[in-house]
């Protein structure tokens, strides 16, 4: 089969296995972007070796100029092309997977910083006291105390949130298992301030629990705007740095929330539950957790930023 029919035919048992919609574009273009590059060593998907894939990660570093981040997420994405390639027959085994593991694997120095910005307690009530607009605090407040991703914030809708005990219903989703997430008053505070605004601004009457200023729900790049530029103003991000190190996104709430629970004393796997992991040994499935009991672990672990 000709290696553009092989894409569409990836894409489209991405979206049977049920992908993000927002994700499966990506997985159709990385592969043409190799079949591009295969094509003028005059070769095809079935009959490439380490070589062709050496030269494509030297490819991707010096025409391109990737960063070490978009490499790896290239060479994910073939690696799942050549998973789906291997389960049709067409490819006797995944050709990606060892060059991923000698040539991409990042190694952690033994009292180097962490690889993700982890700031202090002091640090985050600072972010978020910076921050004047109420619908932008109540965001950050939100990705504080809860630890949701950034997705799992954008489709919020209104019906989602319960003010009067202080939880959320996620949406489901393929990474997480529990769905109630909890917040503390310091947040109802915040989020009380910004619904009697939302309120005012909601023109178009949607059921979002965040919408930007044309009415429509607040995307993933806004998200990411509001907690830079909050950053940006405190000094916690440097946008000129490549170091990841240097650098306070939206996932970043996501870990501080976890390491100060954790450093709090709250049980490890009340953690797990309240992140929604996937719980990876068989006896965990039979560690049935209290919600009563999370929540008061919670409320007891959850640092209070003064805001």
């Amino acid at each position: 089969m000709e290696m553009d029919g092989l894409i569409a035919d990836f894409v489209k048992d991405c979206a049977i296995r049920g992908m993000s919609p927002r994700s499966i574009p990506n997985y159709g273009h990385i592969p043409k972007v190799f079949k591009a590059y295969l094509e003028g060593k005059n070769a095809n998907f079935q009959g490439v070796d380490k070589d062709h894939l050496r030269g494509f990660i030297e490819f991707l570093r010096v025409k391109r100029g990737v960063t070490g981040k978009t490499l790896e997420n290239y060479f994910a994405v073939l690696s799942t092309f050549y998973d789906f390639l291997a389960f049709e027959g067409i490819v006797s085994s995944n050709p990606v997977l060892p060059i991923r593991r000698r040539y991409l694997r990042r190694y952690k120095d033994n009292g180097s910083a962490q690889e993700r910005q982890l700031i202090s307690i002091e640090d985050m009530a600072r972010l978020i006291n910076s921050e004047m607009d109420i619908r932008n605090k109540a965001v950050l407040a939100l990705l504080a105390k809860t630890g949701i991703r950034r997705n799992e914030l954008i489709t919020l809708d209104i019906d989602d949130l319960d003010l009067v005990e202080m939880k959320i219903k996620l949406k489901p989703t393929p990474k997480r298992t529990n769905r109630t997430v909890f917040f503390d008053a310091e947040a109802a505070f915040i989020l009380r301030r910004w619904l009697r605004i939302r309120e005012e601004q909601n023109r178009k009457g949607i059921k979002a629990l965040f919408i930007n200023s044309k009415g429509n729900r607040l995307d993933r790049g806004g998200v990411s705007r509001l907690v830079i530029e909050a950053a940006v103003r405190v000094g916690l991000h440097k946008p000129e740095s490549e170091r990841t190190e240097d650098r306070f996104t939206a996932h970043c709430c996501r870990h501080w929330f976890t390491t100060h629970l954790r450093r709090a004393g709250m049980r490890r796997e009340f953690i797990q539950e309240l992140r929604g992991d996937v719980r990876k040994e068989a006896i965990d499935i039979y560690d049935h957790i209290d919600h009563k009991e999370l929540k008061e672990a919670y409320l007891a672990c959850i640092p209070q930023l003064g805001i």
